[in-house]
């Protein structure tokens, strides 16, 4: 995110200067909005799998690619030490001025901590950007782990964009896997330079996290094709 254009974004709603939205779009998808007061919903406002995850967290917690901060916060008023992380300056900047305790302007490879809980969610899966990254960061989360610690990550298997309306799939198989996507935000008339997202199915995930020593446990489904997981170290 050179320009930051998220960072900016709910820097301007923070300060009650937005007159508008995120608009995002992919490859595959036309543009829809990314309505910046979901950044800054309560526990009670959060999907179920956020809930979930949020739930089950457990000792000194690492929130990765944190936004406006709204997990680390409850996380924090139920009492948990929690470090959180972004790539986005606006965005920790805003975590900073909403009483986040220890936030920091970080890639996920660049920590270098250990935690019990490792938290990624809002389709947690797309920092990996490609299936060709997820053995890097797949071991590197793995070597952040405390022993008997676990990663909590959501994602949606996107499988469904493919088909038509007899439920053929019609994906290039020269395009590689139908998850990695070229993923544009723009706001205010502002574009950010294209990035790579990744979104990953269960059983994809699942093979990959065997192949770095890693378990993975289906924890909950939700209404349309996403899921949530939990990694830990295989004993």
């Amino acid at each position: 995110m050179k320009k930051d254009i998220f960072g900016k974004a709910i820097l301007d709603f923070y300060n009650k200067n937005s007159t508008e939205d995120i608009i995002t779009s992919t490859n595959i998808s036309d543009e829809d909005i990314l309505p910046l007061d979901y950044l800054f919903r309560s526990y009670t406002e959060m999907p179920k799998l956020e809930k979930k995850a949020l739930k089950l967290a457990k000792g000194e917690v690492l929130d990765v690619g944190c936004g406006a901060g709204s997990h680390s916060l409850w996380l924090q008023e139920k009492g948990f030490k929690v470090k959180a992380i972004d790539i986005s300056k606006g965005a920790i900047e805003v975590c900073k001025k909403r009483g986040v305790l220890n936030t920091k302007l970080l890639p996920l490879l660049e920590e270098k901590q250990n935690f019990d809980t490792i938290l990624l969610l809002m389709n947690g899966t797309g920092i990996f950007q490609t299936i060709l990254n997820l053995p890097i960061y797949l071991n590197h989360l793995k070597s952040l782990l405390n022993e008997k610690g676990q990663i909590l990550i959501d994602s949606s298997d996107i499988k469904y964009m493919y088909e038509d309306e007899d439920g053929g799939f019609w994906q290039d198989l020269n395009s590689g896997y139908y998850g990695e996507l070229d993923y544009f935000l723009s706001y205010k008339g502002d574009k950010e330079e294209p990035m790579k997202w990744l979104y990953l199915d269960f059983s994809t995930l699942n093979i990959a996290c065997a192949t770095v020593g890693l378990k993975c446990e289906l924890i909950a489904e939700g209404d349309h094709f996403d899921y949530l997981a939990k990694l830990y170290v295989a004993e």
